[in-house]
């Protein structure tokens, strides 16, 4: 059974209960994310003892503010349609991550996932298939550079990706100025306090490996088939990861029905678990089945 027949089986009761948004237990799970962020940036904010070493989690949970930048394309964490917007921006400045361009970018993967030619997700040369590569992914460059470049000719006017509605130009320029402004008063802040290295920069070098490793699993090995439930993978995982990255592990069920939010996603998975066709037991099972893989 693929993804479009698994939709159909559904009685028109269970979609619309695996469709209902919640405000309550969207602000409950932020709250929950940003209480864990906060508290860590203070540990290392007033270098209480041995404050390096909660760079590592602190830069972690940091970087995957991503996951929820992510939820916030589909509109799906929050039942009101502006606050997905307003924390879909919020959370862009440490990601270097323009919301508005982000969220035309992953629909486009949505649209065409695995697809060589036409997943966005794969231009300039897909996944890392030797060492060499695989080391670069990891270190995050491919990402940091490409956003920068992006950010960069977006703020001079140069919006060309065809994926990019040409209503939604003017935004794209508009947004892509004013995180600029924020980087160079970010910059400019350096002079008078180490806070936004210390807080900011460093924790999105050392986190973003970790984000990248569990980026990776979601769509790498998997064939570039039209079927949902086998060209994405759901990750096995444990509680902490599902809380940190808004259940996105159960990623074919994300992908098969990208309108469900975060909080359904155990409930989806449940039903669809029997047609899932890529799935890994945890992500060092699947790193490990990756690494086998690479230069051969």
């Amino acid at each position: 059974m693929d993804h479009t027949a698994f939709i159909a089986s559904l009685s028109p009761q269970d979609k619309t209960a695996l469709h209902a948004r919640s405000d309550q237990r969207g602000l409950r799970h932020l709250a929950g994310h940003l209480g864990v962020l906060i508290a860590m940036a203070l540990y290392v904010g007033l270098q209480l003892p041995l404050w390096p070493l909660m760079l590592l989690p602190y830069g972690i949970t940091l970087m995957f503010l991503f996951t929820l930048s992510h939820e916030c394309t589909h509109a799906t964490p929050f039942a009101h349609p502006r606050l997905n917007d307003i924390v879909g921006h919020a959370v862009s400045l440490p990601l270097l991550l323009p919301f508005t361009w982000f969220r035309y970018f992953h629909l486009a993967h949505h649209k065409y996932t695995n697809d060589p030619d036409r997943d966005p997700e794969l231009a300039g040369g897909g996944r890392p298939q030797t060492w060499r590569a695989y080391l670069i992914y990891l270190s995050g460059w491919g990402y940091w550079s490409a956003n920068a470049r992006t950010l960069w000719q977006h703020a001079l006017g140069r919006v060309t990706a065809p994926y990019l509605p040409v209503r939604k130009h003017p935004a794209i320029i508009r947004e892509a100025r004013i995180l600029l402004a924020c980087y160079a008063l970010l910059a400019l802040s350096l002079f008078i306090s180490p806070l936004a290295l210390t807080l900011l920069v460093l924790p999105a070098l050392i986190g973003q490996p970790f984000l990248r490793l569990y980026l990776l699993a979601e769509h790498g090995h998997c064939p570039p088939v039209a079927n949902m439930l086998e060209n994405t993978r759901t990750t096995l995982t444990n509680r902490i990861v599902r809380f940190l990255a808004w259940n996105m592990p159960y990623h074919a069920e994300h992908h098969a029905m990208p309108m469900v939010p975060f909080h359904a996603l155990p409930d989806l998975h449940e039903r669809v678990q029997a047609h899932l066709k890529s799935v890994s037991d945890g992500y060092a099972s699947f790193t490990r089945d990756y690494a086998r893989e690479l230069g051969r």
